[in-house]
């Protein structure tokens, strides 16, 4: 799964994460376990597959020797997890750093292209039928998971789809050394080293061969890509008497991302979300609020149904006034515990939709939109904390909290249509009313 190591406004606790109004910190958590990039491929445990120190043929002996002084400074803990000493060293003893998986944090498709670009790949004509395919074809266990965990077949297809393709893209990288490598490179997150540890626990317990534990460089595994500790919190065996098998078997995946969701707080019955139309010379006073207001202001689902009765929903246009507008109701925010990317969880949200028989986009995305670089979010957010406006993390990564402040900044500003995006004179306007 792919995993935000920095979500957009650097706040899972607030987004899910991200909005004025912010998610219990336990969201954050089970976000980050399930949708980080998780690292380290754990080497040469009980019958494991042989890790190759030649792999790394730049690295001196020194790096090496900080590597396993490194690794030796984990076993304390890991021995606080029950890790022995035996198992710890059969595993570490032949683990080199993999460099390339400190590289591939660095960017995530989510923030560098088009929102519709990403949506339009993600959620593409063949996932989707492959997707209606699938349904069909575990249309009995999926009826059994829905009815345990209260959770929609089609969310569930769409999150093996969005994850790894429905297992054609689980990745191949060796778990443990990707997460301990990520440990190593990156010292200040001690997620990895946590993740490292559970992997370790993962295989001492029996959970998974050693050869068989593989992945993104990331550290996600199997169809649902989840990292070691989602696995031990949440993954579930179907049928019951063994270990869940998330790489191979069809009904554990299914039913081990059905249990994620509903501990990460979906709520049975609720939708989450959908497109809608908005009025015409629709003058955005909020872009929160509850259902019953959105239709007193004449905002109408874009397939003619009815908004719900009840709940709070935020207006979001992804990619401003001109193009599809949504309601994203509760169980949006427990889509985004899986990534914290609106570009991933709206896609997942849709392609569930059209994978249930559901009819694409009405509304066509814009012919052009203003991309800004990362430095130039920076400072609309700088100039947007100097004008008051916005009270997040200054970095460069458009979320939730970063939509409330520009829609806020338009309001003051009389700058319509006040979307939360803004247009190519953002910038402009900001620098200008900070001189003021």
């Amino acid at each position: 799964m792919l995993i935000l190591i920095d979500p957009p406004d650097s706040s899972y606790a607030a987004i899910r994460h991200g909005r004025r109004r912010e998610r219990p910190r336990w969201r954050w958590q089970l976000a980050l376990r399930a949708c980080l990039v998780s690292l380290v491929v754990l080497a040469q445990a009980l019958g494991a597959a042989p890790v190759h120190a030649a792999t790394a043929p730049t690295q001196s002996p020194a790096e090496l020797q900080r590597f396993q002084s490194f690794l030796q400074s984990l076993y304390p803990a890991a021995a606080a997890r029950g890790i022995d000493r035996a198992h710890f060293e059969a595993v570490t003893h032949a683990l080199t750093p993999d460099p390339a998986v400190a590289r591939s944090t660095a960017r995530q498709s989510e923030f560098e292209r088009r929102f519709s670009t990403y949506f339009s790949e993600a959620v593409s004509e063949r996932r989707v039928r492959e997707g209606r395919a699938l349904a069909s074809r575990w249309h009995s266990q999926l009826a059994i998971i829905a009815r345990r965990y209260g959770v929609p077949p089609s969310m569930l297809l769409a999150a093996w789809g969005m994850e790894s393709d429905y297992g054609q893209a689980m990745g191949n990288k060796d778990i443990v050394r990707s997460l301990a490598s990520l440990a190593f490179f990156q010292p200040d997150r001690p997620l990895f080293r946590k993740e490292f540890i559970d992997a370790l626990l993962m295989l001492q317990k029996g959970e998974v061969a050693r050869g068989k534990l593989k992945g993104s460089w990331a550290g996600a595994m199997g169809g649902p890509q989840f990292l070691p500790s989602t696995y031990l919190a949440h993954a579930v065996s179907f049928a019951g008497g063994r270990a869940p098998d998330i790489w191979s078997s069809p009904p554990d995946i299914l039913a081990s991302i059905a249990a994620y969701m509903k501990a990460s707080g979906w709520q049975r019955g609720a939708a989450w979300g959908m497109e809608v139309r908005l009025p015409a010379r629709f003058f955005y006073p909020t872009l929160h609020a509850d259902f019953s207001r959105w239709a007193a202001l004449g905002i109408r689902r874009a397939d003619g149904g009815s908004l719900p009765r009840h709940g709070e929903a935020t207006l979001f246009l992804p990619e401003g006034a001109g193009g599809p507008a949504f309601l994203l109701g509760a169980n949006y925010w427990v889509i985004k515990t899986y990534n914290n990317s609106d570009a991933y969880a709206l896609s997942f949200a849709c392609l569930a939709d059209r994978i249930a028989g559901g009819h694409g986009l009405r509304a066509a995305w814009p012919k052009s939109v203003k991309l800004w670089r990362r430095s130039e979010k920076a400072e609309i957010q700088r100039l947007l904390h100097r004008l008051g406006y916005y009270k997040g993390v200054i970095d460069g990564r458009f979320g939730p909290t970063s939509r409330d402040a520009i829609h806020a900044f338009q309001l003051a500003d009389g700058d319509q249509p006040a979307d939360g995006i803004g247009g190519a004179d953002l910038l402009t306007r900001l620098q200008r009313r900070a001189e003021e």
